[in-house]
């Protein structure tokens, strides 16, 4: 449980390295920013400031200053092998917690903070420095590891790959420790000891010796005098990373071994515990010799997981070949499997939860017992590339994956002989760029799959499954579902209304629903804006009878995960998100009662559990505001604002023009403009759509209510289009950098470099590539933006020069 929590301590970059001083009150850390900052700090404080700190400068230098921030000053002496570099490791002198150090894998630093009621320091003294280099012991010193102070004496060492102890001792006597000098000690490499010929990984002191931990995996011992005591070796045991001593004091000496000196007096140690590079935990009794480990990790990216359908189990796979079925409720691993020649990249089980597939980086699939991990038939390996999602039919009948070849595969399950057997049905290219999502459903009017997947080249795919035949899979239908934006996931909405939908998000923060069977879009909206569009998003299960019709949805970004509440409309406080992995996420799965969510981190190797906590989100929901006032807040200004005003006044002049200008007829007021209009006013508003998208919006509103009352909507009231707006309306508005970025890329360099391009050819791109645009319709906008028809119109008819 958490005792003190120090928020923001290094905002820039993060923690890279912490030490705790012996008698618990001191901690310091050492930032991750480009420009490190060592901190200090009085934890049991209620203070939210380090007691000092101090920046490293980038580059290294023979006179080093510290800069002093807080009640105290900190000063620091560097001792140089090269150029300057990360900081990653720091310890605290345990006879002295106003000294630490610090290294990188070229450098040490030796620090020392005084406290500001000895007396006043107006500005750190700086300190000489000479630099550590191959000709200084005419030997390879190689890169440093970790530093710690001997216990004896003032002296210090540091561990290097070269399998080598620098010992440093400062050049005059250390006062004791209640009296700290003024000035930091100058220290100074005085000897180079070769110990072994591996690299020292780990550096660190128990009781009376020295212990190093090395790339093969052995732990030695020495005395005070760098004397070899004892050591202890294991062949599967790889390089340490950490080591860890138990707080019991050792046992009687009469119940230890003998050292290997040639007094052979007893050695007497803690237990330790080890944690290696390839994600192992080894206790070690020092009574004996016998490693007991304690946990086995993935040693590589973990990239898939997901949730039983009917249980609190959890399967975890990751690139080392290594499945693990977890029971997430009392937090044990049920049972593991390492597949020595693959890399597991997806995982999906079936429906009934009988079956788990497993999809890996060399194209094989396998199909496995869902409890046992047991293989339930041959391996599959028709995919000429990683295999990166996979997905069952509801009745199990089918299995269909797709891979980074861009290629959909589809597997069945018959039954033959009276046992039931998984065969390849086929396989086909069917995107040209990279596949997104790919996911079954069942048809309306029976019960028979649907399959659809949709990648970046911005097509959904719909699979005729039934009239699929050994080695040829049909297409029933393809659709465009985006002009500019990359769609980048997709799902079956929830049956909330009459109509059924299908969910897709990309990357413009848009999510757009479509109808099933027409694939038509039938509504547009705001999405989660948290930094990155969404990657992959689930439908969580529910178990509310009370209410099925109330919904979520769980989603992930590139660093977050967070739940939406369903219906979806743009409303920007019905989603919340966290950061779950800084480095990026991997993968997401949902608990088979919607009660957690897990997310995968992929290369930091970790798999968190979340609890979600639906009453929560529901009651932030309100506090964004009614009705439309959180669509207000979306506008510049709000409610009250220049921004809502002008929008009136465009929306009124709107009904006017619907009229006629020049009419001298009674006006009949309203609350409504045509749907003709909404072009008209979203361009006033700064909003430029392509006809497509116009088609888009008209459409949206036209059918809204074309399922309950077989009507169509002909006009849309203020309140409507200010939701309309926000949902089409670019999520960041549009930059100048965008607009720069199109011209270069319509443009070429002339003679100076410079992006130009020719006012005629400008006029032939605009009539001749994308959406085109006639004649009339350029002559008009031109004129308009030009000033000559003010109100907008279609100008006079008339002839346009394109040839510049």
């Amino acid at each position: 449980i958490p005792v003190r929590t120090i928020f923001d301590s290094h905002a820039a970059g993060g923690v890279t390295a912490i030490a705790i001083s012996r008698d618990a009150k001191y901690l310091v850390t050492i930032g991750a920013g480009a420009v490190q900052r060592v901190c200090v700090w009085k934890w049991t404080c209620p203070a939210e400031t380090p007691v000092c700190s101090a920046e490293l400068p980038r580059a290294a230098a023979r006179q080093v200053s510290g800069a002093a921030a807080g009640p105290a000053v900190l000063r620091l002496h560097r001792r140089l092998a090269g150029a300057s570099s990360f900081q990653d490791f720091v310890v605290f002198n345990p006879q002295n917690a106003s000294e630490f150090v610090s290294n990188s894998k070229s450098q040490v630093i030796f620090y020392l903070w005084v406290s500001r009621s000895g007396g006043p320091q107006d500005r750190p003294p700086t300190g000489a420095a000479s630099p550590l280099a191959p000709q200084t012991f005419g030997k390879a010193v190689g890169h440093f590891s970790q530093s710690v102070f001997h216990f004896n004496n003032s002296q210090a060492l540091t561990g290097t790959s070269a399998g080598k102890l620098v010992l440093w001792d400062a050049l005059r006597p250390r006062p004791p420790p209640r009296e700290p000098p003024p000035k930091p000690h100058t220290m100074k490499a005085i000897k180079l000891v070769p110990m072994q010929k591996d690299g020292i990984t780990v550096l660190t002191v128990s009781d009376s010796y020295f212990v190093t931990c090395d790339v093969k995996g052995d732990v030695k011992f020495y005395d005070g005098q760098l004397q070899l005591v004892n050591w202890y070796s294991h062949p599967h045991v790889g390089p340490i990373r950490s080591i860890s001593f138990s707080k019991s004091p050792p046992g009687a000496a009469t119940d230890s071994a003998g050292s290997c000196t040639l007094g052979g007096q007893p050695f007497v140690v803690r237990d330790f515990i080890l944690s290696t590079a390839d994600a192992t935990v080894f206790h070690v009794a020092t009574d004996g010799t016998k490693y007991e480990k304690l946990m086995e990790e993935p040693k590589r990216a973990v990239t898939a997981i997901a949730c039983h359908p009917g249980q609190a189990l959890v399967a975890v796979g990751s690139h080392c070949g290594l499945l693990r079925l977890w029971d997430y409720e009392q937090s044990t691993c049920l049972v593991s499997r390492i597949f020595t020649e693959g890399s597991i990249q997806c995982l999906c089980y079936s429906p009934e939860g009988h079956l788990l597939a497993a999809g890996f980086t060399d194209g094989s699939v396998h199909i496995l017992h869902a409890i046992s991990l047991h293989s339930v038939c041959q391996e599959f390996k028709f995919s000429h590339g990683p295999v990166t999602h996979m997905s069952f039919s509801h009745d199990s009948e089918y299995l269909a994956t797709a891979d980074e070849n861009l290629a959909v595969t589809v597997y069945r399950g018959v039954v033959r002989q009276g046992r039931r057997r998984w065969e390849h049905l086929a396989g086909l290219h069917a995107h040209a760029r990279r596949i997104r999502s790919l996911l079954f459903g069942v048809r309306l009017d029976g019960h028979e799959p649907r399959l659809l997947s949709l990648a970046e080249d911005r097509q959904l795919v719909e699979y005729d499954l039934s009239s699929s035949s050994k080695g040829h899979l049909a297409v029933l239908r393809r659709d465009r579902v985006e002009q500019a934006a990359v769609p980048l996931c997709l799902a079956w909405y929830p049956q909330l209304g009459v109509e059924s939908f299908i969910l897709t998000a990309n990357s413009c923060y848009k999510m757009k629903l479509y109808n099933t069977t027409t694939k038509m879009c039938r509504k547009t909206v705001l999405g989660p804006t948290y930094g990155s569009p969404l990657e992959k998003m689930q439908i969580l299960p529910t178990t509310n009878l009370t209410d099925p019709q109330k919904r979520y949805l769980a989603y992930i970004t590139k660093d977050k995960v967070g739940v939406q509440v369903l219906p979806v409309d743009g409303n920007p406080h019905k989603s919340s998100a966290f950061i779950c992995h800084p480095d990026g996420v991997a993968d997401l799965a949902s608990s088979y009662d919607g009660r957690y969510v897990f997310t995968a981190g992929g290369d930091d190797r970790t798999v968190m559990k979340w609890e979600v906590n639906l009453p929560a989100l529901d009651a932030a929901v309100p506090l964004g505001g009614q009705d439309l006032e959180p669509f207000y807040n979306l506008l510049d200004g709000g409610r009250d604002g220049d921004f809502f005003r002008e929008l009136e006044d465009y929306f009124y002049y709107a009904q006017l023009r619907s009229h006629g200008i020049d009419t001298m007829e009674t006006r009949q007021v309203s609350t409504h403009i045509p749907l003709e209009e909404i072009p008209f006013v979203m361009r006033a508003m700064g909003f430029y759509p392509s006809e497509e998208k116009i088609e888009e919006m008209i459409n949206e509103v036209k059918f809204s209510e074309y399922v309950d009352t077989g009507k169509q909507v002909t006009k849309i009231n203020l309140g409507d289009f200010i939701k309309l707006y926000i949902n089409h309306r670019p999520a960041f508005g549009l930059s100048m950098k965008k607009i720069r970025r199109a011209f270069q890329v319509l443009g070429y360099d002339n003679e100076n470099g410079e992006k130009v391009i020719d006012r005629g050819d400008l006029l032939l791109l605009l009539q001749r590539r994308g959406e085109h645009m006639t004649e009339e319709e350029l002559a008009a906008c031109l004129t308009t933006l030009l000033g000559t028809n003010p109100e907008g119109g279609i100008s006079e008819p008339g002839t346009c020069d394109t040839s510049g």
